[in-house]
């Protein structure tokens, strides 16, 4: 997530300079043939120029407006997630106790039952994190060659590698389930489901041993249920994209537009004087770029768990609520809070 008020120059110019290139190579070559050789027949009339800019701005803005509902919903999912999650910590803690056991426990064993499925969902968190961030066939990262190395140079400049010193995510989840624990559940394909089922099993087990009555163990299963909706609602925006029909066509009505652009850019310019038709090449070049800055930011926000500067914080997230379950705990050796980094909150 991108922190900083407005886009400074330099990641605006990292974000589409590429693309800048390319557009000013080819309007200056269509305005080189139409003025320099003298092809005059080079030009076309504005006005189907100007209905197919209109009709582009419609599908991209549709586009975009889809793009930002998948990124809004994500964060509303992880809003849920944090506050299910508190819920979770204060109830583990305030249902399990000794008031319906045949055989009291120590105040130091309900705290290590306590602590256990406190610790186990902030595993839970973390690991639905990396699963989430695990590249899918449509995104970036898996498309042509020049689009790979663009979005590797993107994550380590505003991405998830910033961060990689801070999210050694096996040795968190390790720490936090044990080494045998985390043995098991290494093994399973999604690994937050068979989390979140493990915890499904300790209340069965607690409640079998008088820990909790039918009541707690009820209302302590309906967060476990949220939990799973939460998580199924974050994979339905990983596991399916955008569709491709939209997604796809609006940068090839974009490409074609910026095509023929110049075209009727010259035909405009042509008659302010004897250099009218190189006027023309800024201009040009400036509606092309908005054109396709408009595409390109719709094109990275449709994906919110790709793990580039559009992303949800989720580490940022994950942490937040990491400190809160510790203290409610008591603890107070807590791991430090996400800062931004380069103006990026991931």
């Amino acid at each position: 997530m991108f922190v900083n008020k407005s886009v400074s120059p330099t990641n605006l110019i990292a974000f589409t300079g590429g693309h800048l290139i390319w557009i000013s190579v080819w309007v200056t070559l269509v305005t080189s043939l139409h003025d320099v050789l003298h092809l005059h027949w080079l030009h076309m009339p504005w006005l189907p120029i100007s209905v197919l800019a209109t009709a582009v701005a419609f599908y991209i803005g549709f586009k975009n407006n889809q793009a930002y509902d998948r990124l809004w919903e994500a964060r509303k999912i992880w809003g849920g997630i944090v506050n299910s999650s508190r819920a979770w910590g204060s109830m583990s803690r305030a249902y399990l106790s000794n008031q319906f056991v045949a055989n009291p426990q120590a105040a130091a064993e309900l705290k290590a039952m306590q602590q256990r499925l406190i610790y186990r969902h902030i595993a839970w968190l973390y690991v639905l994190r990396s699963q989430l961030l695990i590249p899918t066939n449509w995104e970036h990262i898996n498309q042509g060659l020049h689009a790979k190395k663009n979005v590797r140079r993107m994550q380590k400049r505003i991405g998830v590698c910033l961060f990689s010193e801070k999210e050694n995510v096996d040795k968190i989840v390790e720490d936090l389930l044990g080494k045998e624990e985390y043995e098991e559940m290494i093994g399973y394909k999604n690994m937050a489901t068979q989390l979140i089922d493990k915890q499904a099993q300790e209340l069965a087990g607690l409640r079998a041993s008088g820990f909790i009555n039918d009541f707690r163990h009820i209302d302590l299963q309906k967060i476990l249920y949220h939990f799973y909706e939460h998580q199924g609602k974050c994979e339905r925006i990983k596991k399916f994209p955008l569709p491709r029909q939209y997604g796809g066509m609006s940068a090839v009505f974009v490409g074609i537009f910026i095509f023929l652009l110049p075209f009727g850019m010259i035909t405009e310019f042509h008659d302010y004087g004897a250099y009218g038709a190189w006027w023309s090449v800024p201009f040009t070049i400036l509606i092309a770029w908005v054109y396709l800055t408009m595409e390109l930011i719709g094109d990275y926000s449709e994906n919110p768990f790709e793990g580039l500067g559009n992303d949800i914080p989720m580490l940022s997230l994950c942490r937040t609520i990491e400190i809160d379950l510790r203290q409610m705990l008591g603890e107070q050796d807590l791991p430090p809070a996400i800062e931004p980094i380069n103006g990026v909150l991931m």
